[in-house]
């Protein structure tokens, strides 16, 4: 348990100094922390996503599968693999991801968990393959399950849901959400650009709460430069 604390707390040093540079153009060639594989709702295995960020040359990168880390699990063993077969190459980090329903303001919305330690006991409620239901569903307890497991919360996709992001961030940071994500194709599926004029409305939301904006294309196809 030690030693997964602290591995846990050194990749959420690395990540945070990474949140606090990322910009419109870190995403999709440099960081994408929004993608999805078929231990999910996702097209590609996680071994054909590892390849693909290879040889896309990401820096960085978080598989966020929808209740589970499976995904996550697989391709961190292809990355080791990978390392030992190409010593000195580059490659990029991978952080533990998942992507977690929630209810904020009485809407479902998506909580990203990033850099947590998966086998902590407060993550595993969320991990196991299905929504929760209960207090658990509760925006509030999934936040703080996320951070108990030495990780950031943030909320994906702030402008796509049934209620304005200009309540569900505010209500969100009170709730002491750690980030938003801030750069998304809301429209732009492909090629992915983030959305103009939401990316600025959350940006300035996030700079307000004093929030982290991060940014993924949301992939689920078979390319990790698209949102599908």
């Amino acid at each position: 348990m030690a030693v997964n604390f602290a591995l846990t707390c050194a990749s959420k040093t690395l990540l945070k100094e990474v949140f606090q540079n990322l910009d419109a153009q870190s995403c999709p060639n440099n960081y994408n922390f929004h993608m999805h594989t078929v231990h999910s709702d996702g097209a590609m295995e996680p071994s054909e996503l590892i390849q693909q960020a290879i040889n896309n040359g990401l820096k960085g990168l978080a598989i966020t599968d929808h209740h589970n880390t499976g995904g996550y699990q697989a391709a961190k063993k292809c990355l080791e693999e990978w390392k030992w077969n190409n010593p000195d190459a580059d490659v990029p980090y991978l952080w533990s991801g998942v992507e977690i329903n929630a209810n904020l303001l009485n809407v479902e919305v998506h909580i990203l968990g990033y850099a947590f330690d998966p086998e902590h006991s407060s993550i595993q409620p969320y991990t196991q393959g299905e929504p929760v239901t209960g207090s658990e569903y509760e925006a509030v307890n999934v936040i703080a399950a996320i951070q108990e497991a030495g990780g950031f919360a943030v909320l994906a996709h702030p402008a796509r849901y049934k209620k304005s992001h200009f309540d569900l961030v505010p209500a969100a940071a009170e709730l002491g959400i750690d980030g938003v994500e801030s750069f998304y194709a809301y429209n732009s599926r492909k090629p992915w650009k983030p959305s103009i004029t939401q990316t600025k409305q959350v940006q300035r939301l996030a700079t307000e709460y004093g929030l982290y904006s991060t940014c993924g294309t949301d992939s689920h196809g078979y390319s990790l430069l698209e949102r599908l």
